[in-house]
């Protein structure tokens, strides 16, 4: 007798990588928030080349590096950028303007006609990439002592 085996699947599809459902997310806010994201998107990359797109919580673009740095969210009356460790992170001008009283996160609302600050949001980018790698690098354990 010869033993069963199933019957080969094919493999399943991963379907659309994160940057193409941040693509189609873009395309598909066909007003003034998918220029916005797009430019927030442009921002990021530029500040951080080894970013890592991901797509989570039913389609919020998210952008990590050694953890989340920040997620890019669409309201009908803002794009709002919340960085996971925003509290902890240094905003000489003041570019956080929403979720200001949590002891963790911090947000960015951008809303119709708003400029960016480019340089100023590359430096808060470059901030919690540095927060990020300092929290994910672990101690050094002293070594024991023989008696």
């Amino acid at each position: 007798m010869t033993p069963r085996t199933a019957p080969a699947t094919p493999a399943a599809d991963p379907g659309p990588s994160a940057a193409q459902q941040i693509d189609a997310k873009i395309a598909a806010l066909d007003d003034w928030r998918g220029v916005v994201l797009a430019r927030i998107r442009t921002i990021i990359h530029a500040a951080d080349p080894q970013v890592v797109e991901t797509v989570k919580w039913r389609g919020v673009p998210v952008w990590e590096h050694d953890g989340i740095l920040c997620t890019g969210e669409t309201y009908k009356a803002a794009v709002k950028m919340t960085f996971a460790k925003g509290a902890a992170l240094p905003d000489p001008t003041g570019l956080f303007n929403a979720s200001l009283d949590g002891n963790t996160r911090r947000a960015i609302d951008v809303h119709e006609g708003d400029k960016l600050n480019a340089t100023a949001l590359k430096a808060l980018i470059r901030a919690a990439v540095a927060l990020n790698a300092s929290k994910t690098r672990a101690p050094a354990k002293k070594a024991a002592r023989k008696v």
